[in-house]
C-alpha cells in the first residue's frame, strides 16, 4: 500500500480526525496492527472487533470502528458499517491507479481462471491477484489496498451468494476488463433459478466502462445469449460459432493439455499443465486476456504454461505410484462433471477411482444433482465409487442402478480412509471431490500426508 495521510481516508469517508498520521497498510486483525497500520474493526459473530480499538491505538496509526465507546480516541473513525466503511475506503484507493484490472467472475472455475490470467500477465506485468478466497466484501477491499506503484495489472476475483454482491463488488473494483467463465448451478439454494445466477455474474459489469472487453464462454448455453450488454463481448469456447477465441486440435499429454487456439486468423499451439477440458476453457479466457493487455503469442502462451494449481483445486501428484487428484476446495454438479469426465480419460495403469462427498447451496436442485452425477460415473464406466455425505446416497442409488459394481457408501470419512486404503492398487488414479464443508481432504492427507500448496 502507497502511505495515505489518516485526514485523507476519513474524508474519504465523510468523516474528521483529530491527530493525523501515515497509514501504510490496513487490516481487520488486531494481532496484524503495526505501527502505521489502519485497523477496521468488524463485528463477527463470535467477536467484536470494537473491543480492541483501544489496546491497537497504543502503537497504530489509526481505527475505523461502529462503536462510539471505543471510538473515542483523536485517530479513531466512527461510522456505521465498518464493512462498507472497508469498501469505499478500497474504491477510493482503487482510483488513485491506472493500470488494467481484470475482474473474473463464474459458478465454476473462476479461482484457476484468476490463476492462468496471473500467470500470463505475470509475463510482462507485475501482477496483483486474489490470494485464497479473499474474493468477499472483506477480502476483496483488502486485496485492493496492498496495491501499490510498483504494481503494473491486477487481476481480481468476485464471488457472491446472492443478488447485488458482484454489484458492490465490481464498484468497488472498477474492472478494465472482466471474465464470466460459466453459468450452472452453483447458488441455486439462494437464487432460485440459472437465469438468475446470469444475472449475478453479470452484475461484474456495474463497475466497468461502457465498451471495455468482455470474455465470455460462448460454449456455456445461458452466457451465450449475451447481447444487450454495454461492453464489447469476446466469446471463447470449443463448440459454439460464435467463439471469437477458439480452441482446435485438443490432446491429453502427460501432465495437461495441448490445443491450437486460433484467434483473429493466427494459430498459437498452446500447453497448460491441468488434465480437462475446463482447462482448455480456462486458458482461452487467460489468453484473450493477455492478448487485450498487450502481451504477444509468444508471452501469453509461456504464461500458460507456467501456471501451477491454487490450493486443494486439482492438485495432482503422484504418492508411491498412485496418482492422487485433490480436489476439495468446491464442488458443483458442472465441476463433478468435469471431474469424472477428466478421471475417465487420465491414462493410467490402474483403476480410476473417485471420491465424492455432498454438493451444497443447491437447494431443490440437489437430489437431481447428485443424481445425475451417479449416472455419470456409471456412464463413465469408472472403476470404483467411494462416497461419503446425506445427499451422497442418491449418487450411491443411480451408481448402483447404472450398473458400476464396486460403489460404497460410508457414514464418516474415517471408515472411507480405511477402505479406500485396503481397496487401492500401485497405478491407480484416486479423485477426491466435495464441497469445501464436507473436508475431504482429510482422507487425502490421512493417506497421503499433506500436499504441497
Amino acid at each position: 500500500m502507497e502511505p495515505i495521510h489518516l485526514q485523507t481516508i476519513a474524508q474519504w469517508l465523510n468523516k474528521t480526525v483529530l491527530e493525523d498520521a501515515i497509514v501504510q497498510n490496513v487490516t481487520t486483525d488486531s494481532r496484524k496492527a503495526g505501527e502505521h497500520s489502519l485497523f477496521v474493526a468488524i463485528k463477527g459473530e463470535h467477536f467484536d472487533g470494537n473491543a480492541f480499538i483501544d489496546e491497537v491505538l497504543k502503537t497504530s496509526a489509526g481505527a475505523i470502528g461502529t462503536n462510539p465507546a471505543f471510538c473515542t480516541h483523536p485517530r479513531a473513525i466512527c461510522v456505521e458499517d465498518a464493512v462498507l466503511a472497508l469498501g469505499t475506503l478500497a474504491r477510493e484507493y482503487r482510483s488513485l491507479f491506472s493500470m488494467p484490472v481484470v475482474g473474473v467472475t463464474g459458478s465454476v472455475g473462476k479461482t484457476t481462471t484468476k490463476e492462468l490470467i496471473w500467470a500470463v500477465l505475470s509475463q510482462k506485468y507485475k501482477t496483483l491477484k486474489t490470494e485464497g478466497n479473499h474474493n468477499n466484501e472483506i477480502g476483496l477491499p483488502q486485496t485492493l489496498l496492498s496495491l501499490d506503484k510498483t504494481y503494473e495489472a491486477a487481476v481480481i476475483e468476485m464471488g457472491m451468494s446472492g443478488l447485488g454482491e458482484i454489484e458492490y463488488l465490481s464498484q468497488i473494483t472498477r474492472p478494465s476488463m472482466g471474465v464470466i467463465t460459466t453459468i450452472g448451478v452453483s447458488h441455486l439454494e439462494y437464487l432460485k433459478t440459472r437465469e438468475n445466477i446470469l444475472k449475478a455474474k453479470m452484475e461484474i459489469t456495474a463497475g466497468m466502462r461502457a465498451g471495455a472487453p468482455l470474455f465470455l464462454n460462448a460454449d456455456n448455453d445461458l452466457l451465450s445469449t449475451v447481447s444487450d450488454c454495454s461492453q464489447a463481448v469476446i466469446f471463447y469456447g470449443i463448440e459454439s460459432d460464435k467463439a471469437q477465441i477458439r480452441a482446435q486440435n485438443i490432446q491429453e499429454e502427460p501432465g495437461g493439455m495441448r490445443f491450437d487456439i486460433c484467434y483473429q486468423g493466427n494459430r498459437a499451439n498452446a500447453f497448460v499443465p491441468g488434465v480437462g477440458l475446463h482447462f482448455v476453457y480456462n486458458a482461452l479466457a487467460a489468453y484473450g486476456v493477455g492478448r487485450h493487455c498487450g502481451l504477444s503469442d509468444e508471452e501469453c502462451l509461456k504464461g500458460l504454461s507456467a501456471y501451477k494449481p491454487s490450493g486443494m483445486r486439482q492438485n495432482m501428484r503422484v504418492v508411491g505410484d498412485i496418482t492422487v487428484v485433490e480436489d476439495c476446495y468446491n464442488s458443483s454438479p458442472d465441476s463433478v462433471k468435469a471431474a469424472l469426465t477428466t478421471l475417465a480419460g487420465l491414462h493410467v495403469k490402474g483403476r480410476k477411482i473417485a471420491v465424492l462427498g455432498d454438493m451444497l447451496e443447491l437447494g431443490s436442485m440437489s437430489e437431481q444433482g447428485h443424481r445425475e452425477s451417479g449416472r455419470l460415473a456409471a456412464s463413465l464406466k469408472l472403476d470404483a465409487l467411494f462416497l461419503f455425505g446425506e445427499q451422497s446416497a442418491y449418487t450411491l442409488q443411480e451408481a448402483k442402478l447404472g450398473g458400476l459394481k464396486d460403489v460404497f457408501y460410508f457414514a464418516d470419512k474415517q471408515s472411507l480412509a480405511q477402505a479406500l486404503k485396503a481397496y487401492q492398487r500401485p497405478g491407480d488414479a484416486v479423485w477426491l471431490k466435495a464441497s469445501r464443508s464436507m473436508k475431504l481432504e482429510e482422507i487425502s492427507k490421512q493417506l497421503y500426508g499433506e500436499s504441497i500448496k
